[in-house]
């Protein structure tokens, strides 16, 4: 059986490889058991009507860590340039999952205007994300077409837009007996959602877009030297 590998440029691939994924497994864990620790505590749950301060910092501080990384850790950027393209997609096809808004919206645990497009946005990008894989297995240069960027600019999309709609919506929220709100999504298991998953998702596409950029890069160098000989 012949693997075919996505072709990675020479600067992409990361020098101590090793160590820098073995930093990374660990920030991972670390992050996840922070977040289920704090979780338990009840650190993510505010009063009815009030800005979800809590939850806005557990989601945006670790994605500042990881664009602060990119821009300042050469070899942070290597490594997520080196990072499987068919892997990323193949973590995103867990976004199927976001039927459970919907069964969660069905059992009046979550209003249908958070629910509904949480859940059909998570749940388009998941079901497609297989087409995706194979699109990549069959032709490794369709990283740098129009589908693959669209794609992925569709599921940041739909990230953005579902969190924007939970933190709105806290707004609207009294409190009063028997009320549907966002307010499950600030205790466990949902918590971990907006506070580990989403940003997640959000670093996977923007590593998938890096590399597409990367490679419509090195495919336009490549043929200059062509169209120059042309002229």
């Amino acid at each position: 059986m012949t693997v075919m590998v996505l072709p990675q440029p020479a600067e992409a691939q990361p020098s101590g490889g090793g160590g820098i994924r073995l930093a990374v497994s660990i920030a991972l864990t670390v992050w996840l058991l922070l977040v289920v620790a704090f979780g338990t505590a009840g650190a993510f749950v505010g009063p009815p009507g009030t800005p979800p301060l809590a939850i806005a910092f557990g989601f945006g501080a670790p994605l500042v860590l990881f664009f602060g990384l990119l821009r300042l850790s050469q070899s942070f950027r290597a490594f997520v340039l080196s990072l499987d393209l068919r892997l990323i997609a193949g973590m995103q096809a867990w976004r199927w999952a976001g039927f459970g808004f919907l069964a969660l919206y069905a059992h009046k645990v979550l209003p249908a205007v958070f629910a509904l497009p949480a859940g059909l946005g998570d749940m388009a990008i998941g079901i497609t994300a297989p087409w995706i894989i194979l699109a990549l297995v069959r032709q490794p240069d369709f990283a740098a077409r129009a589908a693959f960027i669209r794609w992925n600019i569709l599921g940041i999309l739909d990230l953005l837009i579902a969190v924007s709609i939970g933190t709105v919506s806290t707004f609207f929220a009294t409190g009063t007996p028997g009320e549907i709100s966002t307010a499950p999504m600030a205790t466990l298991p949902l918590l971990l959602i907006p506070e580990f998953l989403v940003p997640l998702f959000l670093m996977l596409h923007t590593a998938a877009l890096m590399q597409s950029r990367q490679l419509i890069r090195s495919r336009a160098e490549k043929s200059r030297p062509t169209d120059r000989a042309a002229c």
